[in-house]
């Protein structure tokens, strides 16, 4: 059976540039008769606002946007980490701190963070302790998306091993979001554009595991009258039913009047093949 999912960090209520994610998982999984899942992502227990995933799930509700089964907490499903942990080849212990790495010079990844240079790939330097667990990369990831187009990187130039646990023992986003997605049956991924230079080091974990790769769609990144990016701090309002129709006209759809409407009328052909855009009023 054909299924999506939101994945929503709960570090504040549901903003308008999530409530678009979260409309257009839902709408292309229910157009296409699948089912629709929810799953915290409170890996980063820092940044959990208390009460905030609650908050998300009764807005959701509210709004019609109903899921089906249980919501899954990523922080309450580690073990399943460590075992993917255990399958994977190419990974080894680093202990570089990021201001070394940073230091190294070398180039920004698309996601703005630092191109690893390799340093601890032939083993710990002497004296040295283990700082996190990367994974050996190689080669150029390629893949369709279905509204941004063709997309490849060259994971070793652009991004280089990267982290599958931090040095404060937490998992990855990266090795989470794969193993949860296989776990939970994910057939198609639809989510925010900010998320789209993620992919590859995805499709490669999915390929080291040996794990089926979901389709995937990256929506625009919704952007205030300034140009940043909404968030939860900068794009955070009590969002009702008059949001569902801004999030609809951001996403090139049709106006419709009720939500099985916008089932009927979804056609992910007309989302603006863009990152980013701004916000309608």
């Amino acid at each position: 059976m054909p299924t999506g999912r939101f994945a929503p960090s709960p570090s504040g209520p549901l903003h308008f540039g999530s409530l678009v994610a979260a409309l257009a998982s839902w709408l292309d999984a229910r157009a296409a008769g699948g089912r629709w899942l929810v799953r915290i992502e409170d890996l980063d227990q820092p940044r959990v606002q208390r009460g905030a995933a609650d908050e998300i799930l009764r807005t959701l509700d509210r709004l019609g946007l109903c899921w089906d089964g249980e919501v899954i907490f990523q922080s309450r499903r580690t073990a399943l980490y460590e075992q993917a942990l255990t399958r994977l080849e190419g990974t080894y212990l680093c202990a570089c701190s990021r201001r070394e790495i940073a230091d190294s010079a070398l180039a920004l990844a698309a996601d703005g963070a630092q191109v690893y240079p390799g340093t601890c790939r032939a083993g710990l330097p002497a004296g040295r302790s283990a700082r996190a667990l990367r994974v050996r990369v190689a080669g150029t990831v390629s893949f369709v998306d279905r509204v941004q187009g063709s997309l490849s990187q060259d994971l070793a130039r652009e991004v280089g091993d990267f982290v599958l646990r931090r040095a404060d023992g937490q998992f990855a986003y990266q090795l989470a979001v794969v193993v949860d997605d296989a776990d939970q049956g994910v057939s198609d991924v639809v989510r925010g554009a900010d998320l789209l230079d993620s992919t590859p080091r995805q499709l490669y974990l999915q390929r080291l595991l040996g794990l089926p790769t979901p389709r995937y769609l990256h929506v625009p990144v919704a952007l205030d009258a300034s140009g940043d990016k909404l968030s939860k701090h900068t794009g955070a309002h009590a969002i009702g039913r008059e949001d569902l129709r801004r999030a609809l006209l951001f996403l090139g759809q049709p106006p419709s009047d009720t939500l099985a409407e916008a089932v009927r009328a979804w056609d992910p052909r007309l989302i603006p093949a863009r990152r980013a855009r701004e916000a309608p009023r």
